[in-house]
């Protein structure tokens, strides 16, 4: 069982927008953030994160929460689990009342196994003898943990000895479990290379053979803590130079992430072993770099490169694409002391777009008119992705490869919309900014209790009730809070709002009264004159009137 103390302290070490931020894209919009929601499919962002509330609500399909909530909303997960996902994802260390957890078990595998790679590293010489052939520093290796692995049963024996349970190093992703229940290492006879979260938590490994092994990479498989579409390698330690310079470079692999660090290109990262993908978006964009794409000059290399840029221009990315020539990767080039070469190749990177309108046009034959026509269609499809007036600036450029008249590209088109409002339908912002000043300010409750009840805010009564009740992740309430729309009125703005709010209640119920025939002479008559003549007299006073009816 996790002790209290150490969930309330993880709570108050973690942000929401960073937590949101590692499963969705958030832009900002004034005080909060808005991305388009993850829990239902929508085009236009309703989707809203606060930093100061520490909540988030979606505008759209109502969901809303805090940081846990989340989690376990998106994830799936009890709230043991959430917690022990966020303390992994933050690089956090609960502590238990009792026995532990498959998340604390994991972490502690792989960090007792980070340990022994690293000494067998020391102790193999065929391995730190490729390491020096590849260019890298006995620095590198230990800013980035390098080690190695030995046989699989080298693996067994020191997770016995260590009495690191086979189960939790299957969690891990250390070992696999075969068809007759027997364990097996995943990783033998390989490099490895620490992969970690964003926060520095170690998540699992990516391992080099040195033995010919058809599979030259390998990767730990998908865990609990570990998922290689939300995952950079060498991000932990690249964050820094990504915020300060406001650059971020995307290579192919591991190798040539360190061998950019160690040559002072501090900025770069690396997917692991997959194609970018829109789930590392969120990750890209924190910091809000200018996003370079360095990868190998050979086919597959420009087949990735064109991929990554398309995506990246449709996100709305700045940024641009360098491939290295003569089939050589930034490694090689560093290795061999061309760093300056590889300096002036990042400074001089084809920007995405005109990128992306090049390699496109490239790819078809223009002499032939059907090849043009596809190539034509598949340009068109390209800018109907980008922002109107970003479109409208590349389009000349590409009716040039093209060899077109630009308006049959629809150069003409229709104005970008204006921005749409997220917030919800206000059918009385009286009674909404009413309810909002209550939330920021629950020291007046009391005050607007002794002139106002429930049943006078009609539609909003069940609002007005779950606010007095303290319920605090009621969704419409979180959605109120979040309606930057709203004002948080003073205490004599509130008075004035209140005074206007009864003056046209008790309108409204004087002629509910008048058309009421089932009700007494006699009661009619005493309401009719106590509001006409007492309340509704006081109130246009100035004087807030705590009878009601």
């Amino acid at each position: 069982m996790i002790d209290n103390a150490s969930i309330e302290s993880l709570k108050n070490s973690i942000d929401i927008v960073d937590v949101v931020g590692n499963y969705v894209e958030l832009k900002k919009a004034g005080a909060n953030y808005k991305a388009n929601c993850p829990f239902h499919g929508e085009k236009t962002p309703s989707f809203v994160v606060s930093p100061s509330k520490q909540i988030y609500h979606c505008f759209g399909c109502g969901v809303g929460g805090d940081a846990i909530k989340f989690v376990m909303e998106l994830e799936k997960l009890s709230y043991p689990e959430a917690i022990e996902k966020l303390a992994s994802m933050f690089n956090f260390s609960l502590n238990y009342t009792k026995g532990s957890s498959d998340y604390s078990d994991a972490k502690r595998v792989l960090e007792a196994i980070q340990r022994w790679y690293v000494k067998n590293l020391e102790q193999h010489e065929t391995a730190k003898n490729y390491l020096r052939q590849r260019g890298i520093s006995q620095n590198s290796i230990e800013r980035f943990g390098i080690g190695y692995v030995p046989d699989g049963r080298s693996v067994m024996r020191f997770l016995d000895s260590t009495s690191l349970p086979r189960p939790q190093a299957v969690e891990a992703g250390i070992l696999a479990q075969g068809e007759d229940g027997g364990y097996y290492a995943r990783l033998v006879e390989r490099i490895t290379f620490p992969i970690y979260s964003p926060n520095g938590a170690a998540v699992g490994f990516g391992g080099r053979t040195i033995t010919n092994h058809p599979a030259k990479y390998i990767n730990s498989p998908q865990t609990k803590l570990f998922n290689k579409s939300r995952l950079l390698y060498g991000y932990h330690l690249a964050k820094e130079s990504i915020y300060k310079h406001k650059k971020l470079i995307v290579c192919e692999g591991y190798l040539d992430v360190v061998m950019f660090h160690q040559a002072g290109f501090t900025e770069a990262v690396a997917t692991l072993g997959t194609a970018l993908t829109t789930e590392h978006l969120p990750l890209l964009r924190k910091g809000e770099p200018k996003i370079i794409l360095a990868y190998d000059g050979d086919k597959a290399g420009v087949a990735a490169a064109l991929k990554a840029a398309q995506m990246l221009a449709h996100a709305n990315f700045d940024g641009g694409v360098v491939l290295f020539p003569d089939g050589q990767d930034p490694a090689d080039l560093i290795a061999k002391g061309e760093s300056e070469k590889v300096a002036a190749l990042l400074r001089d990177a084809k920007p995405l777009i005109p990128f992306v309108l090049e390699k496109i046009v490239e790819g078809y034959d223009l002499h032939d008119p059907r090849a043009k026509e596809a190539a034509f269609g598949t340009l068109k499809q390209f800018l109907t992705g980008l922002s109107q007036i970003i479109k409208d600036a590349y389009i000349p450029m590409a009716a040039t490869l093209l060899g077109v008249s630009p308006v049959m590209f629809g150069s003409q088109s229709r104005p970008e919309r204006a921005r749409e409002n997220f917030s919800q339908p206000k059918d009385d912002v009286a009674q909404l900014s009413i309810l909002k000043t209550l939330l920021e300010r629950p020291e007046l409750i009391d005050s607007v209790l002794d002139v106002v009840d429930a049943k006078m805010f009609g539609g909003y009564a069940s609002l007005f009730t779950a606010l007095i009740n303290d319920e605090k992740e009621h969704p419409h309430l979180m959605g109120i809070a979040l309606d930057e729309s709203l004002k948080v009125m003073n205490e004599k703005e509130l008075q004035e709002v209140l005074r206007n709010f009864l003056i046209k209640h008790y309108d409204t119920r004087l002629r509910q009264i008048v058309a009421d025939s089932s009700m007494p002479f006699s009661q009619k008559s005493f309401l009719i004159r106590k509001i006409k003549t007492d309340i509704i007299p006081r109130l246009k006073r100035g004087e807030l009137v705590s009878f009601n009816l």
